[in-house]
């Protein structure tokens, strides 16, 4: 196989002998090939749109030349191909062996943010189940953190933000179907979730609103007079405060702090500037 390094116009030749041999049983042909023939072949594959057989044969360069320069950028290059080819468990293997092996690396960087990248493209596919976006959250502060510098980070903390806005969103979504069922003890816990734990994303001011409006159907008024006073304080401008205005004054109630629950503390540590 010699004669496939002499020049381009055979590559495309080695390359069909290579396919041919990564799916039978006879080796001989890729395993006598050079790593940068094999590694020519995996891009071509690339470039064609043909994931998948790019991502084996770079694969087949880490395997064959385990110690080799062209096993480092063919481990990078194999978990960019899974990734392409939507094959998030195998990208994230990919991803997490050449951390493993080449942490300081130039590419460390990029293959921590393909490694959170398998995660954070997968929640918009996970219903219910949050895991893979907490696994996201923790992938994506490692890229912020180990690699404040690179050209990842700024990628890293957007997709952050907008992971942990679903995670509220979610807790929104369980929230609003306990509460049109009257569950109002169910509901007032996935709003003061966002309230405690999500407090900088886009459904806090929702969260109170909401909070004032089970409050109310369970006649417990000082807690809603106070959801609402937090909610003005912070969003007064929002549509969310003109509705638990509304209904906070069709009870002839005033948003105001009252009691001592913990919306109470919270509304406290607002007056000082230590929430929101």
């Amino acid at each position: 196989m010699t004669t496939c390094r002499t020049g381009r116009p055979v590559i495309a030749l080695c390359g069909a002998l290579l396919l041919a041999a990564c799916g039978s049983d006879e080796g001989p042909a890729i395993e006598d090939t050079a790593p940068e023939v094999i590694f020519q072949q995996a891009e071509r594959e690339l470039n064609e749109g043909d994931a998948e057989d790019a991502a084996q044969l770079f694969a087949e360069i880490e395997r064959l030349y385990p110690f080799s320069e062209w096993a480092r950028r063919g481990l990078i290059m194999q978990a960019f191909a899974y990734h392409s080819d939507r094959d998030y468990e195998n990208a994230r293997a990919a991803a997490q062996r050449f951390i493993d092996f080449y942490p300081a690396d130039e590419d460390a960087a990029y293959a921590q943010y393909l490694l959170a990248l398998s995660y954070y493209d997968q929640i918009d596919q996970v219903g219910r189940d949050q895991g893979l976006t907490f696994q996201a959250l923790s992938a994506l502060r490692t890229v912020i953190e180990r690699y404040p510098e690179s050209e990842y980070a700024r990628s890293s903390i957007l997709k952050f933000d907008l992971a942990f806005d679903h995670l509220a969103s979610k807790e929104m979504e369980i929230g609003r179907y306990y509460l049109k069922r009257g569950h109002y003890p169910a509901a007032i816990n996935r709003f003061r979730a966002v309230v405690e734990e999500f407090q900088t994303t886009t459904h806090t001011p929702e969260a109170l609103m909401r909070l004032v409006e089970a409050y109310l159907a369970l006649g417990l008024t000082e807690e809603a007079q106070t959801a609402g006073a937090i909610l003005g304080y912070n969003f007064q401008s929002s549509p969310f405060y003109d509705d638990a205005f509304r209904q906070l004054t069709g009870r002839g109630l005033a948003p105001e702090a009252a009691g001592s629950g913990w919306l109470r503390s919270v509304y406290d540590r607002t007056i000082r500037g230590r929430w929101l």
